[in-house]
């Protein structure tokens, strides 16, 4: 990947579209100061099992259309509710709600003196 404004960007667009697919408390979390193999953390609650096999599968193209190469790429989620996507500067953790409360890795990242950046769900309007 090129600059590391570059590497938010994209970071920020793998967030929008984690939230679109009604990803839960969507953050972005820049490592870049304080982690020796990426720049971007990507943390996002999914609802269920299948809630996770549904990103994941949707994610797969669109990583692609962003260019983003991933490692050791798995075909299907172990069922311990807890997948991390190594896109190399970016890192996507998609994770159960207990996994998230548990390993709580914004506080554990938060030596960082960047602020994390939060991703809501668009609002949907009832006017068409």
């Amino acid at each position: 990947m090129t600059d590391l404004k570059d590497r938010k960007e994209i970071a920020t667009k793998v967030c929008d579209f984690v939230t679109e697919q009604k990803g839960m408390d969507t953050v972005l979390l820049d490592v870049s100061g304080n982690c020796s193999f990426a720049d971007f953390f990507v943390i996002s609650t999914v609802s269920s099992m299948g809630h996770l096999r549904g990103v994941v599968h949707e994610l797969w193209g669109f990583l692609a259309d962003q260019g983003l190469e991933v490692a050791d790429r798995h075909k299907s989620p172990d069922a311990d509710g807890w997948l991390l996507i190594d896109c190399g500067d970016i890192i996507i953790h998609l994770m159960s709600q207990e996994m998230r409360d548990f390993y709580n890795l914004e506080k554990l990242w938060s030596q960082s003196d960047r602020q994390i950046e939060s991703f809501e769900a668009p609002e949907i309007s009832d006017e068409e």
